[in-house]
């Protein structure tokens, strides 16, 4: 076993409708559910984070609604989501309380994870309910978005979920065990895939055009999620969720294939913030936050002698030395006629000069690059 899932720090699972609805009644399969998330429960009570993005709420509200099978007009797709989230959220509620564990609940689209204030709001609320001791269960907006229920980006959401909380595992539960060279069920050649180091192009093509989840269909969508964890330096597993525990089968060695990054979350998000962003401004920093810097401290206001530029929270900014030599980039906590207001001052007067209780550092050490 390449990975052991006991000894990730943050965890996203992928549960897919067709493992949580049943394909002929349409009900939900709450005794795999209740399975599923003892198993989640138990990762969270080793010191795993997890967060968990699911679907089955279009699923549900269609049989709740007698709409029949799909394909479903998309205003149709819309009103069973609306009517079937309630019963998602109320069924998870009820399978994590019994472990004694707290759930919250987020509805998400693929935009809130690419616009910018979009996506610090979501980070920031997933952030707190994980340090809170909440499970997040998110699932797509779908009575909003058009595309996603379109395409069934579920695959990618989580993928871009585990980035956005900085995960170091990411488990997609499927109806298959792994990757395989071709179609299992259709050529008894197909070799299994335990292990990928990098996305090659022979990888990719195993994905097939397919879009049905048992053969390779679901594939493609599978690679393009691990593209995406793999560069924010997430492990990923697909792995089959077919049994009851699924999670704790994976953590004893069940057959899955696991996806390998070649950097830890948190150095892949420092290379994102060094060379993906355009910095909108500067801050200029004195002898004292330098040093805290480099011994790998945040900046806080107080070390701030200067700001220029035109950012907003959330944008990138140069980070200067007394010269003005640059000695990193970093995300500000704060716009610049805010961090204009706090310089010099001290993280407990922040509310007194702001009107409200922003964050204690203006560039958190997570959220800042160093140069070497």
């Amino acid at each position: 076993m390449s990975v052991d899932l006991r000894k990730l720090r943050r965890i996203v699972v992928k549960i897919g409708s067709s493992l949580l609805v049943d394909s002929e009644s349409g009900a939900l399969r709450r005794d795999w559910l209740a399975a599923v998330s003892e198993d989640m429960a138990e990762l969270k009570a080793g010191g795993s984070d997890v967060v968990v993005v699911t679907s089955g709420a279009i699923a549900l509200g269609r049989t709740a609604l007698g709409l029949g099978p799909p394909p479903l007009r998309l205003e149709e797709s819309q009103a069973a989501a609306a009517c079937g989230q309630i019963v998602l959220a109320h069924a998870y509620r009820e399978a994590f309380g019994a472990q004694g564990v707290a759930v919250g609940q987020i509805l998400l689209t693929i935009g809130d994870t690419e616009e910018r204030r979009r996506y610090l709001n979501a980070r920031n609320t997933l952030s707190t309910l994980l340090k809170l001791g909440v499970v997040p269960v998110i699932n797509e907006n779908d009575t909003v978005a058009t595309s996603e229920i379109r395409f069934g980006d579920n695959d990618r959401l989580a993928a871009r979920v585990a980035a956005m909380v900085s995960a170091d595992g990411l488990v997609l539960l499927s109806d298959i065990d792994g990757l395989y060279s071709a179609d299992p069920s259709a050529d008894p050649a197909a070799r299994f895939i335990p292990e990928v180091a990098r996305l090659t192009p022979e990888i990719m093509a195993m994905a097939g055009a397919a879009r049905s989840e048992i053969s390779r269909g679901g594939m493609v969508t599978k690679l393009d999620a691990a593209r995406v964890a793999l560069a924010a330096g997430c492990h990923m597993a697909i792995a089959s969720g077919l049994a009851a525990h699924p999670l704790r089968a994976l953590a004893e060695g069940a057959r899955c294939t696991w996806f390998l990054p070649e950097a830890n979350p948190g150095t892949a998000r420092k290379r994102w913030i060094a060379g993906s962003l355009k910095p909108m401004g500067s801050v200029t920093v004195d002898d004292g936050a330098a040093r805290a810097l480099a011994a790998g401290k945040s900046l806080l206001p107080a070390g701030v002698t200067a700001v220029s530029g035109s950012f907003e929270r959330g944008d990138a900014v140069l980070v200067k030395a007394p010269d003005g030599s640059e000695i990193g980039r970093g995300l500000s906590a704060y716009s610049v006629a805010d961090a204009a207001r706090i310089k010099g001052h001290h993280s407990g007067e922040i509310e007194a000069l702001l009107g409200y209780r922003g964050r204690e550092e203006l560039i958190h050490r997570d959220d800042l690059a160093l140069r070497r």
